[in-house]
């Protein structure tokens, strides 16, 4: 499967904002936004013309570095939410944030996404009791996800939970450290996702 490879600093850096793709570094000083605050390459410091393509263009790409997705994925995702009832692009939103892997670094069991999603395809959770390993398995209100028996000794997961609580866990989720489960009470709303995105933008790109 296709990967990126690359820093991973680049891309908040091309995007003008944080996107937190280094967990922890993302809080201190070392983050690539705070030293150098303008996009990678030589002509990074240049001045750049929007037009109404590129802005609609880079939404999107936040969208998908935000949760790590490749074109296909988030085209599927997107098609999904056109054909859903309701607005296309709070469906689009919702949808990104129900798969498997985001879920289980909201709860703080990885400091990013991209660990989570190590986390999950190397089979350390359980959903409802049952061992799931894809991370793009979409949960739903009521579910609970557990850490499983073996996973509790792992160091990186106990320091993530423990790195956790200056993110905080939304309002719509419920940890509890102790046992290392968490519980979905609610799918999120549109002012529960702080994020700055402008979904609508993207909405357009793909409707051309």
């Amino acid at each position: 499967m296709a990967r990126y490879r690359a820093s991973v600093c680049r891309l908040c850096r091309r995007e003008g904002l944080k996107l937190f793709l280094k967990g922890e570094r993302c809080y201190t000083d070392k983050c690539a936004i705070e030293r150098r605050n303008y996009p990678p390459g030589e002509h990074g410091q240049g001045r750049i013309k929007f037009s109404e393509y590129s802005l609609q263009l880079r939404e999107k790409q936040k969208l998908k570095r935000i949760y790590s997705l490749l074109e296909g994925q988030f085209r599927r995702l997107f098609d999904r939410a056109d054909r859903a009832k309701g607005v296309t692009g709070e469906n689009l939103l919702v949808l990104l944030e129900r798969r498997l892997d985001n879920m289980t670094y909201r709860l703080g069991f990885a400091n990013s996404r991209a660990e989570a999603r190590q986390l999950v395809r190397h089979g350390h959770f359980l959903v409802n009791d049952r061992k799931v390993d894809v991370p793009s398995a979409a949960v739903k209100p009521g579910d609970v996800i557990t850490l499983r028996e073996r996973s509790k000794k792992v160091t990186r997961i106990q320091e993530a939970l423990e790195l956790s609580q200056r993110r905080g866990v939304p309002e719509w989720l419920e940890v509890d450290r102790q046992n290392f489960t968490g519980r979905i009470r609610a799918l999120p709303t549109r002012e529960d996702l702080t994020m700055p995105i402008n979904e609508r933008l993207v909405v357009e790109l793909y409707s051309k």
